[in-house]
């Protein structure tokens, strides 16, 4: 361990050397919520809540915005572009689909490098070819591709750093969230759930890509650390063996860290949401399946669940709990809030995972009546889960219920806000239903595992998508702001008393804070279903937001897609500022 340490310092020393003394450290990850000149981290600081101090652009001059420039991706992928950017030292960091990251200057949009990662024929994305974005360190920009690698590139150059491969893309393996940093430890998820793939949290060196430890989240499956040589060592069983999965369902059983996790310096805690247990159809799996659709608060420095949350047990509808935890304060104590797919709003102790509060944040459940504060666990509605296939006509089909909300979640990958003055949430939810049932399945490498059918259905005629203002504390939704299509980008909130968020009818929007009012808009000639950032430059503050419909509602969305199939994809980059006086 000893040299491990001095091999890291090493690497840092030569950095420093080489690029000078402005490298990004672990203390600036620590405070970049805070930060005004740069946004360096996914979720606009480690914990997630999206906030900016910044109040040059405020309630009373937003509607004066107007375009700084714009920079298109290029080419033929123009497809799903879910990124945020990351800004650092006049750069700015984007992925996109396919795999691809820019460096662009900050000043006049021009592109400085780009670096298209070499992928192969055979990928198996599940929810289209997105890529959310990317973690700065050192002098370093790193990013996970489709066929699951992850590269580390020159912040300046584009030159590759280092590369490692995670896992097997022909077994359903890919990523696309953006790389955590947690107190020095570069800690990634995996995707994957559809193919029976096994969910597990990831931490390496940052500056060489070396494995420090690997955290499966399926009961059952080791964890291990690695010597100085690369040498695996036992580091504890996840759970307890068959205690939650009987059968050996588990060792292809999900859960996977689809979307990353979030870091908290004041808990000294990383949490990662995990994803459906596999397969779908849970009459396979009797039992509450540890640990999918949940939440994990993990030690970064070794490994360990130190708790756990779950959200769905035994999860029948594909809800995941993958969603972001973020934390924040109230009441003088650290809490989180996660907006999970399954409808509800759930408010935890983020030091030792006791539940606080639960409530619905969209109008229709109708899997589970409440969630029990005392027990923690959900008031299912035993006849809305979908039946046992071989019960049915000729051993088959089950029988079909209406579940709400649909499997694509009342929130999916689109990362909510919190802004502590107002003391309220930003939660992009959808109000859709589903009809499922479940079908006879078995495990096959690189197939879909799945074992359910399913058609997604509007439960409006005037909107799918609502923007809401959410209390934690008293469950209140505080004002909505409803959208005819499905939203699908994530929110940012700054102390300018502001809300911007995208829609895949292509406008940035921002609202009032407080009231939810619509103050200014902007067509970005493709859909948004990517989170914006601000930050500020030479004394202007400045917007950014990507553009480019895609993802998962127009792949899975059943008559959803139909609603609309009328949008145009793109690849680009905005970003706005105040017109000069």
């Amino acid at each position: 361990m000893q040299k491990k340490i001095i091999a890291t310092l090493v690497g840092l020393s030569v950095l420093t050397l080489a690029h000078g003394a402005a490298n990004v450290t672990t203390a600036m990850l620590n405070d970049a919520s805070k930060a005004t000149d740069s946004v360096l981290s996914f979720g606009m600081g480690s914990e997630g809540q999206r906030f900016s101090p910044l109040t040059q652009i405020n309630t009373k001059n937003v509607g004066q915005l107007v375009p700084a420039w714009s920079f298109s991706f290029g080419g033929e992928k123009q497809r799903g572009q879910e990124s945020q950017p990351v800004i650092y030292k006049g750069k700015m960091f984007i992925t996109a689909s396919y795999s691809r990251i820019f460096a662009i200057d900050l000043k006049t949009g021009a592109k400085l490098w780009k670096y298209e990662h070499r992928l192969p024929d055979a990928i198996m994305p599940c929810c289209d070819v997105v890529n959310r974005g990317a973690a700065l360190y050192g002098n370093l920009v790193i990013f996970g591709t489709l066929d699951a690698q992850l590269v580390a590139l020159d912040q300046d150059t584009g030159k590759v750093v280092w590369k490692e491969k995670i896992d097997d893309y022909a077994a359903g393996y890919s990523m696309t969230a953006a790389p955590l940093i947690a107190d020095g430890v570069l800690l990634t998820g995996v995707s994957g759930g559809e193919f029976g793939i096994v969910g597990r949290v990831e931490a390496r060196n940052p500056m060489t890509g070396e494995l420090l430890w690997t955290r499966p989240t399926v009961e059952g499956h080791m964890g291990y650390k690695y010597d100085k040589d690369g040498n695996a060592i036992e580091n504890g069983v996840s759970g307890t063996v068959n205690k939650t999965w009987p059968g050996e369902l588990w060792k292809t059983g999900g859960a996977s860290t689809w979307m990353g996790g979030t870091y908290d310096p004041s808990t000294k805690l990383a949490y990662f949401g995990t994803g459906n247990p596999a397969p779908w159809n849970s009459h396979l799996r009797p039992g509450d399946n540890l640990y999918s659709s949940s939440t994990v608060a993990i030690d970064p420095k070794t490994g360990q669940i130190k708790w756990s949350y779950q959200n769905t047990p035994n999860d029948s509808w594909d809800f995941d709990g993958a969603n972001e935890f973020v934390t924040f304060d109230m009441d003088g104590k650290r809490y989180g809030g996660k907006a999970d797919r399954n409808g509800f709003f759930y408010v935890i102790d983020a030091n030792n995972g006791k539940l606080q509060n639960a409530f619905p944040f969209v109008k229709k459940i109708t899997w589970a009546t409440s969630i029990d504060l005392k027990t923690g666990r959900p008031n299912f509605v035993k006849e809305n889960r979908p039946s046992d296939p071989t019960t049915g006509p000729e051993g088959k089909k089950g029988s079909t219920v209406f579940a709400a909300p649909a499997f694509l979640g009342a929130k999916n990958q689109m990362p909510m806000a919190y802004n502590p003055q107002t003391k309220l949430f930003y939660v992009p939810a959808n109000e859709w239903g589903m009809d499922i049932w479940n079908e006879p399945i078995s495990y096959k490498k690189g197939g879909a595992y799945l074992g359910a059918g399913f058609t997604i259905r509007p439960l409006n005629e005037d909107y799918i998508g609502a923007m809401r203002a959410i209390d934690p504390k008293t469950g209140k939704i505080v004002w909505e702001d409803k959208n005819s299509a499905p939203l699908w980008g994530g929110v940012m909130t700054t102390a300018g008393g502001l809300v911007f968020y995208g829609t895949p009818e292509g406008y940035l929007k921002a609202v009032d804070a407080k009231s939810g009012k619509e103050l200014w808009k902007f067509q970005t000639g493709s859909g948004v279903v990517a989170p914006p950032v601000t930050w500020q430059d030479g004394g202007t503050q400045y917007v950014a937001v990507v553009s480019g419909w895609g993802g998962a509602v127009p792949l899975w969305g059943g008559e959803v897609a139909k609603k609309v199939n009328f949008l145009e994809q793109g690849g680009s980059v905005w970003v706005f500022k105040l017109p000069a006086k």
